[in-house]
């Protein structure tokens, strides 16, 4: 992993490379990743990963190129690499046309964050994690470290933003499809905190081991945790909060814009940057507010607005990403206690996680999937039994909107697990629902 005056004399290196008009973007991710992956509650695979990876953007007038490269860490032939890729970047540049929606961000804006590093040794996490396993059957990942996100130009703005997070995504197998699934993440290590969720799915786990029961298709009250609640919003993120989507009606929250559907009054949806773990800057140098809310009071908010877009559509751009996604997706909570959710369901169904989500009906809003792992029948706010595999088909107009009878006071913090390439610094902050009625149909 590099460290801020590493990225900045490469760019420094690079911009003196530059002729005439010729204006230089430079973003980069670096990462310092330590894993071990669980099988049985033993460690089964464990290693470290230590990669940085930089875009290289060359422009001039409204022709660019751009490149991937695979930094080493030795400044010499990094330096090297880079004037080498410049140097091809230009020739390449002659045979491409105009681009119309490109904009650089020419207001200087510099920025410097970087977090406290409070993780805990990694043994020291695995051993917690094998002695609260006990005899159980637990198989997940383990993953923590240092990651940054860097940008910077040839104007002279510098921006760093970097943080130490560990996540540790994991299951209690019992048999077959019967297993219960959660997660732990988050900055510093406390052995509390795991621990209810480890006491927590130990108590699941053995009313897994019930009979399962058959539930006819039809309306039942559900409440949804919160990781069963991302599979549902999750599909959202995708493309409906965007200025892309919304202004060419692709959005899938098309008639929640056009007033023809509403959201519950509670529902707050955001890009809450100041809270997430993901940097207060784009890949093109804008910064991003604290945080735009797309959602208040059940109505439509802010869209996300990335640079090409506000350029297309006349808007002014408020730091999103060139897919126009949240990278820090927040709902705000309620006021029902998570701990009294069974009461408070009292008969019906306890969702733990859903999979294979999809829309069924998009500009209705329309969303389809199956239940998975821990899903109960409660009655008189008590599990009676797992239920075995549902699938429900129902709007989120329904579920967050008329049918939605409260959200959880304090929403769960969850860090995407993705390490596709690199270590995801998504995240999400979100509550869990009860639903008065969700519909299944399978």
């Amino acid at each position: 992993m590099i460290d801020q005056q590493y990225f900045d004399d490469l760019v420094t290196s690079a911009t003196a490379r530059l002729n005439g008009d010729e204006i230089l973007l430079v973003s980069a991710h670096t990462e310092s990743t330590a894993f071990a992956r669980f099988n049985d509650a033993r460690v089964r695979q464990a290693g470290s990963i230590e990669q940085t990876t930089i875009d290289v953007d060359l422009i001039e007038g409204k022709r660019h190129t751009e490149a991937t490269v695979q930094l080493s860490g030795d400044e010499v032939s990094d330096q090297a690499r880079v004037e080498r890729v410049l140097e091809r970047l230009r020739e390449q540049r002659a045979a491409v046309p105009d681009d119309p929606y490109l904009v650089i961000n020419t207001e200087v804006t510099s920025s410097h964050h970087v977090g406290d590093n409070e993780l805990p040794d990694r043994d020291q996490a695995l051993s917690a994690i094998a002695q609260g396993a006990g005899d159980k059957d637990l198989v997940g990942i383990y993953t923590s470290g240092g990651m940054a996100s860097a940008f910077a130009n040839s104007l002279g703005q510098r921006n760093w933003f970097e943080t130490s997070t560990f996540n540790f995504d994991w299951t209690f197998y019992l048999r077959a499809d019967k297993a219960v699934k959660n997660s732990y993440a988050g900055f510093a290590w406390d052995d509390a905190a795991f621990n209810r969720k480890l006491d927590d799915a130990a108590v699941k786990l053995t009313a897994l081991a019930r009979e399962p029961i058959d539930l006819a298709p039809g309306d039942y009250a559900a409440y949804l945790t919160p990781a069963a609640l991302e599979e549902v919003v999750g599909l959202l993120t995708w493309s409906s909060f965007g200025a892309r989507a919304q202004r060419t009606s692709q959005s899938a929250l098309l008639r929640l814009l056009n007033g023809q559907g509403e959201l519950d009054p509670s529902i707050r949806m955001s890009e809450d940057t100041a809270h997430g773990v993901a940097p207060n800057f784009q890949e093109q140098g804008f910064m991003r507010p604290d945080e735009v809310v797309m959602i208040d009071g059940g109505k439509a908010g802010d869209p996300l607005v990335s640079p090409r877009s506000a350029i297309e559509f006349g808007l002014s751009p408020n730091g999103a990403a060139g897919d126009e996604s949240p990278r820090s997706f927040a709902i705000a909570g309620g006021d029902l206690d998570a701990d009294q959710a069974l009461a408070d369901l009292g008969t019906g169904l306890y969702v733990g996680n859903l999979w294979y989500t999809n829309f069924s009906d998009r500009p209705a809003c329309r969303v389809t999937g199956m239940t998975r792992f821990a899903t109960f029948w409660v009655e008189g706010g008590e599990i009676v039994a797992p239920v075995n595999v549902l699938r429900f088909d129902d709007t989120v107009y329904n579920m967050l909107g008329s049918q939605l009878k409260g959200l959880t006071s304090e929403p769960e913090f969850v860090f995407d697990n993705a390490t596709y390439g690199q270590r995801s610094n998504n995240s999400v902050r979100l509550p869990g629902a009860l639903l008065e009625a969700m519909r299944f149909t399978l």
